[in-house]
């Protein structure tokens, strides 16, 4: 049976497009239930429109806490009828709550090496350290932000004189693989959060490694 799943999202989706995609060409064997932003104005939710998928906004409330907020996003996603939710570029921290609840269901894209440079401004942040070696991590989400067991990574060689612009869409473009990759053997029954590590194949990971391919 095909995998229903959410994605979360607060831009342009673009993560949430590569994964759209990898359920129509079989490399997901999945359909996403929805696409739930925190803002009305992402332009991720025109995208996910267009392509006949259930989008909602679940925006904070005025003087709404955490829990609270966690508490609506998880009634929507149940409405959904989703058994995996996959983070897309989604700027808000969940609660623990919500976080708990959906351990061992929860991934998350983070654009850069973890456990180094967690957080945001990732790109800036190894240009200005001068790191040789970059890329993004699929991880399981855990209530410590991007502290995850880690699925898979895309990685990359910096050039000299790269910018910022530049190294965010090499980054991008090893996310649309990795991401489709780690949700594609989630959907296969191939993938589990067990003893604090990712599990593939029933196998500790530590993580899958892609090398971008120059």
């Amino acid at each position: 049976m095909a995998l229903p799943f959410a994605v979360l999202i607060s831009g342009r989706g673009s993560n949430m497009l590569a994964l759209e995609r990898a359920t129509r060409d079989g490399r997901i064997d999945g359909r996403i239930t929805a696409v739930i932003s925190d803002r009305a104005d992402a332009a991720g939710l025109d995208a996910a429109r267009g392509l006949g998928l259930a989008t909602t906004v679940i925006a904070p409330a005025p003087g709404e806490d955490r829990d609270g907020y966690g508490r609506r996003l998880a009634d929507a996603i149940a409405s959904s009828g989703a058994a995996l939710v996959a983070l897309a570029g989604f700027m808000r921290v969940l609660d623990r709550g919500f976080v708990r609840a959906w351990q061992g269901r929860l991934l998350n894209i983070h654009p850069a090496l973890l456990p180094a440079y967690r957080g945001l401004h990732t790109h800036r942040r190894v240009l200005a350290a001068g790191d040789a070696r970059h890329g993004c991590t699929v991880h399981f989400v855990v209530e410590e932000l991007d502290a995850g067991p880690a699925v898979i990574q895309g990685r990359l060689k910096l050039r000299p004189g790269e910018d910022e612009a530049a190294l965010s869409a090499r980054v991008q473009r090893l996310e649309h693989i990795v991401y489709p990759r780690a949700v594609g053997w989630f959907a296969a029954g191939r993938l589990e959060c067990r003893d604090g590590a990712a599990w593939i194949d029933g196998r500790p990971v530590g993580p899958a490694v892609v090398e971008e391919k120059t």
